[in-house]
């Protein structure tokens, strides 16, 4: 299914990069789990001023995992990577990531002094001794084996961390790289919350993403288009967008028609979009105002 990156380095300057995310698990494609990340990181990006360009659903096929990550390592993107990190046999992300990247995995020195610190305070919890060198301790330690170059994502929920990798070989704070957490949606948000305050704060445009819209009622969609292309080829960095609805438990059937983008270009081209419309003598419902 699919829908339309010791203390970090400093950032990068460079423009703006898309945001992506993959969500991979046969419990999602079966249905057995409803996903939750879509709209989380929608909501996080959001806040910040940002958007989601695209997002990649995928089953626990390494096949299939390892071509996602690929074409996600390609696209110069900053893309989030939700699932399959751990170490049971249904987990193929860490492996598949080197694969994409062309490397080996390695156990990363600070991913197992973390994964130690939690395997000592789980013994410490149930009253047992700490006993690192048995069997189950030593495979939880494959947790933390990632692609050669790679960043650990902090988990502030019991430690274990993930990982960032950049196609550039080593340092995500470039821009372009992919951040892979944790399936579980109380590891996962938050470890997204940190790679953005922490890699991509000068991208934040809080306050100055603008989407203005009205609903228009008895008007079809192939009249109005014209009219949304003359407002996006007249107003540089502007988008128009047409939201049809036949069965609206308020406004019945109509269309949210608006423009988004930066500040004060939104106005001007909000403004004629209104102009515009007079001359359909459609009928306007409310306005409405996203920032």
């Amino acid at each position: 299914m699919h829908i339309s990156d010791t203390p970090p380095a400093a950032p990068s300057t460079a423009a703006a990069h898309d945001f992506g995310l993959i969500i991979i698990g046969d419990e999602i494609m079966s249905g057995k789990r409803a996903d939750k990340h879509l709209a989380a990181v929608i909501e996080r990006l959001n806040a910040r001023g940002l958007q989601l360009a695209y997002a990649d659903y995928v089953g626990d096929s390494p096949r299939r995992i390892t071509s996602a990550l690929a074409r996600a390592f390609a696209s110069g993107d900053v893309v989030f990577s939700c699932g399959g990190i751990g170490a049971t046999p249904d987990d193929h992300t860490r492996q598949c990531a080197a694969r994409a990247l062309g490397v080996a995995l390695a156990l990363h020195p600070q991913a197992k002094e973390l994964i130690l610190q939690r395997m000592a305070d789980m013994a410490r919890e149930q009253g047992t001794a700490f006993e690192p060198e048995r069997s189950d301790n030593l495979h939880r330690l494959n947790m933390g084996s990632f692609p050669i170059g790679a960043q650990i994502i902090p988990n502030p929920y019991n430690k274990i961390p993930g990982f960032s990798c950049s196609p550039l070989r080593g340092d995500a704070a470039m821009g372009a790289a992919v951040h892979f957490v944790p399936g579980f949606p109380v590891m996962a948000w938050p470890m997204v919350d940190w790679v953005l305050d922490t890699y991509y704060a000068h991208l934040f445009r809080r306050g100055q993403w603008v989407e203005k819209s009205v609903i228009v009622f008895g008007a079809m969609e192939a009249t109005l288009t014209p009219l949304m292309e003359e407002i996006e080829s007249r107003f540089a960095g502007i988008k128009v967008f047409s939201l049809p609805s036949v069965d609206h438990p308020v406004h019945g059937r109509h269309i949210e028609l608006g423009v988004k983008g930066e500040g004060d270009a939104v106005s001007a081209a909000y403004a004629e979009l209104l102009n515009g419309l007079a001359s359909f003598n459609a009928v306007l419902g409310p306005e409405l105002v996203r920032e």
